[in-house]
This record gives structure tokens, sequence and C-alpha cells, in this order.
């Protein structure tokens, strides 16, 4: 399958080469293709860089990993039309940092990203995924008491599955919660995770749901 990353920090990356690893082809799109450069030489042969609309052009799948500040410009570049039909993934955090760390949400309770998302690709199967894990552990992730749990939202089901197969060829059980609108969950979620992160300095923690 192609897919493109619109987003070209640590987490596009990361989840560039693991798709790459199970067999994908990755295009990520970037305004600064120089500072891929060692990401092109360490991925090979299946990995290439464009623009934003290139990149949702290319993509039979799209994952969607930008800050969220950047987020409405990237999505625009991109084009809604280009994104339309496909599975669009949303690893977005709506992060706000103006009053310093840790951050705040800058939506939540009665909306979330992933709805926004949503709504600004309207034609497109959002789903919510891998916004509760750091990005060092988003692939093949290695935890003394097992695999983590990958919670999922959206509103298509077959976009759900394929979001599922992606977790299983990463090494993660999925948890499916529902609708697109269970983001205002996970986004919070994430917050724990963040939170945690800032108060120990430690970032190799991860969910798991635990079961009886």
């Amino acid at each position: 399958m192609k897919v493109g990353i619109l987003g070209s920090g640590a987490v596009g990356r990361g989840l560039g080469l693991g798709l790459i690893d199970t067999g994908h082809e990755v295009k990520i799109g970037t305004r600064d293709p120089a500072k891929l450069e060692d990401w092109l030489a360490t991925a090979g042969a299946r990995a290439s860089t464009g623009t934003s609309s290139e990149t949702a052009a290319f993509g039979d799948l799209i994952v969607l990993a930008t800050k969220w500040e950047a987020t409405a410009a990237v999505l625009q570049a991109a084009g809604p039309a280009r994104c339309a039909g496909k599975v669009v993934i949303d690893v977005t955090n709506p992060l706000d940092f103006r009053q310093g760390a840790p951050p705040r949400l800058a939506i939540g309770h009665t909306d979330s990203a992933g709805e926004q998302v949503q709504r600004w690709l309207p034609g497109a199967r959002v789903v919510k995924a891998f916004n509760t894990v750091g990005n060092a552990h988003m692939v093949h992730p290695q935890f003394p008491g097992g695999p983590p749990d990958m919670f999922i939202c959206g509103n298509d089901a077959a976009a759900k599955t394929t979001v599922q197969d992606l977790c299983a060829a990463f090494g993660y059980p999925a948890t499916d919660l529902g609708d697109i609108e269970m983001a205002r969950y996970l986004e919070p979620l994430a917050m724990v995770w963040i939170v945690y992160g800032f108060r120990t300095n430690s970032w190799s923690h991860a969910f798991k749901l635990l079961r009886k």
C-alpha cells in the first residue's frame, strides 16, 4: 500500500520507518526536503518526500502527524479533495504550550481534534489512533507487561479495520471505542501520558486495558 504522511517530525518519521518495515511505500510531505535526507538514507528505496499536495495524492492511506497549530494549514495545502474516500489516521493531539509545560488541551469536552479533522476532510474516513503513546514506542513496542493497547475511534467500520490491521502489524492489539466523537476521551488520555512524562522526565510508558 502507498502511504502519505503529512508531518515530518519524529512521529511521522518513526511511523514511516515502521510502515516501510511492514512492506508499504511511504512519502512524507515536507516544506524542507533537505531535513529528511538522513531519513531517506535510512528508509531505503520505498521512501520518498514531496509537498503536502503530492503526498496526499500519492497515498492510498494518509497519516496526519502534524503539530496541532500547523494542522489546518497542512490539510489546506494537501487539499481535502485529494483525501476524499481515503483512510486518514489522525495521530494529532491539540496541545497548547502557551502557558508552558506540561501543555493544556486547546480543544476539549464538547469537541476534539479528531472531530475537527473529520470536518476539515469531510470526504475522508478519519480514524484516531497512535495519539496515546510516544513516538519511540509506536512500532513494535517492548514492555515487560506485554504489548500496550492502541485505542482507536472513527465513523467508518471498514476504515477502522484497516487501522486495526496496521496496529497488529506494529505489534499492537487495537481497541475500538466507537465513533470519532470518542476522540474527546482519547485526547485527554494522551494528556495523562504527557503529564506523567513531564513529572517523571521519563517517556517509556504506555496504557494497557486489563480484562478479566
